[in-house]
């Protein structure tokens, strides 16, 4: 079905279709795209250097891009107006390859593509914040263009919806040997694999409340090195051993001819493993990873003796080895999970063309991994939404339905709904504006704490609903108490008010 011997070089006819782009008959009926392939031609990407030697020196990827019918395409510097244009694009190198590598194609059909996505967050069963929509949005709009496609995340909680496969493997995690099960569902044309082990279930849903990563916001669990490493061995494994027969269209393992679409930090090691654990012992030979960065600020530095928990050969830990001038959460040299994850996996991207401006245009921005990511190169896809969770016509968090003939007639009523919900006066005539999102930098959430003085001058209201760091959490408490009658901030993961709010509000505020 797919040959994917090379995914590093392309010839100048090859359409590469994967992720969020939209052929042209797509994209004109959909230009929300939350969906399916992202369209690729004269692209030539070749690299020098051992693909395991990760330092600045020993990287030299060279990449061409075009567009296709306006999409953006890999590697599109070209097109992103960098803040800092003259230093960012003279970073980034654009020369055509040498050609000294083979080149093979990929082929979409009978169906498409086998993807893999794998993240710590997937909704509705376990979610903080925008990964989790993404990995609950994206892998049904793919396969509903004929992929195969399979999300893996931690069981966090006893889902009543996922059934135990009876599959169990064993895994090497640090120096210890640690079986793990796997659950299933099948939704939306998706294979949702959910990896079981008391790392996950037993944190996670006991006195510490649902936090997925720590205890409290800002405070990680001491193990979560071996629990994301536990879990991107496991999910390596799920292709293989799984035989899934949930689809009339597809059945059986998915087998080895896949790409893994990991995300975030907690997968960075994912490409590691697969090449020093399978690759080099001729499994997984076509199997490809797509590393997508939803926030950068989240890296995961860990000590750098932490690395032979890892179970990594030393040609590695150029890739992990990092230091900066940050003390948290550990001094001097660290691994960076992030850091490995954007030199080893064989495409990178995030999520918007924006990010990827942001995040090449300096050391700030890039949160100190900004020259890694103009030499791997970066592409910034359009963000979507999932227009089923979020149809008005039947969404099951609003007491009022409504399409585009009564939306007129519903809005206000719903404002006031949101307003009594909150404890703002009940007026549908003032204006509320809405934010939704996680209260950080890199978010814009201090432009907003900053903005709210100047617009509560005005007869206006506003709602924030979003948790993140103590101190916006306190910013925007303190507001509320300056302005009772025209400021709330709700500072928990609360989704029917977020429907409410998206429903209700006049404006959505979006400081980015």
């Amino acid at each position: 079905m797919i040959n994917m011997s090379c995914l590093k070089n392309f010839d100048k006819d090859l359409v590469f279709v994967f992720w969020f782009g939209l052929a042209e008959q797509e994209r004109r009926t959909m230009t929300s795209v939350t969906a399916s392939h992202f369209v690729s031609r004269s692209s030539y990407v070749g690299s020098q250097g051992s693909e395991t030697t990760a330092n600045l020196g020993q990287i030299g990827l060279k990449s061409q891009s075009m567009t296709h019918n306006g999409l953006r395409s890999l590697n599109m510097v070209d097109k992103l107006q960098f803040r800092t244009q003259s230093f960012a694009k003279k970073s980034v190198k654009k020369a055509h390859a040498t050609g000294n590598d083979t080149c093979g194609k990929i082929v979409c059909q009978q169906g498409g593509m086998d993807l893999v996505f794998v993240a710590t967050e997937v909704g509705p069963w376990s979610k903080t914040g925008g990964l989790g929509d993404v990995l609950g949005g994206l892998p049904p709009a793919m396969a509903a263009r004929g992929h195969r496609v399979m999300t893996i995340s931690p069981r966090f909680d006893q889902y009543k919806d996922a059934w135990d496969t009876s599959v169990v493997v064993q895994i090497q995690v640090g120096n210890k040997v640690e079986t793990v099960r796997y659950y299933h569902c099948y939704k939306r044309g998706v294979d949702r694999v959910f990896v079981d082990h008391p790392m996950f279930l037993e944190k996670v849903w006991g006195k510490t409340g649902s936090k997925i990563y720590g205890p409290a916001a800002g405070e990680d669990y001491q193990d979560n090195l071996l629990r994301f490493s536990l879990f991107c061995l496991a999910a390596l494994e799920a292709p293989r051993v799984l035989s899934l027969e949930s689809s009339k269209h597809f059945s059986g393992p998915y087998g080895e001819d896949v790409v893994f679409v990991a995300n975030d930090w907690h997968t960075g090691i994912l490409p590691c493993y697969l090449k020093s654990m399978y690759q080099s012992k001729g499994v997984y030979m076509n199997a490809k990873v797509v590393f997508c960065i939803h926030n950068i600020a989240y890296q995961g530095r860990f000590a750098f003796s932490d690395f032979s928990l890892l179970n990594l050969p030393d040609d590695y830990k150029s890739s992990f080895d990092f230091k900066d001038g940050y003390n948290k959460p550990v001094k001097g040299r660290k691994i960076n999970w992030l850091k490995a994850g954007v030199l080893e996996a064989h495409r990178v991207m995030t999520v918007s063309p924006y990010y990827a401006q942001e995040l090449v245009s300096g050391e700030e921005k890039g949160v100190e991994l900004d020259n890694y990511l103009r030499i791997s190169g970066i592409t910034g896809i359009v963000n979507g939404m999932d227009v089923q969770e979020w149809n008005p016509a039947t969404d099951k968090y609003l007491s009022i339905k409504y399409e585009i003939t009564t939306v007129l007639s519903a809005k206000p009523l719903l404002k006031e709904e949101l307003q009594a919900e909150v404890g703002l006066p009940v007026d549908r005539d003032i204006p509320v504006i809405g934010f939704i999102g996680r209260l950080e930098e890199q978010k814009g959430s201090d432009i907003l704490a900053a903005a709210i003085p100047m617009l509560a001058k005005y007869d206006m209201q506003i709602v924030v609903l979003g948790t993140g760091k103590k101190y916006m959490e306190k910013q925007i408490a303190e507001l509320e108490k300056k302005y009772p009658d025209k400021v709330r901030g709700v500072a928990k993961f609360n989704v029917p008010l977020a429907h409410m709010i998206i429903a209700g509000a006049d404006f959505m505020l979006i400081p980015k």
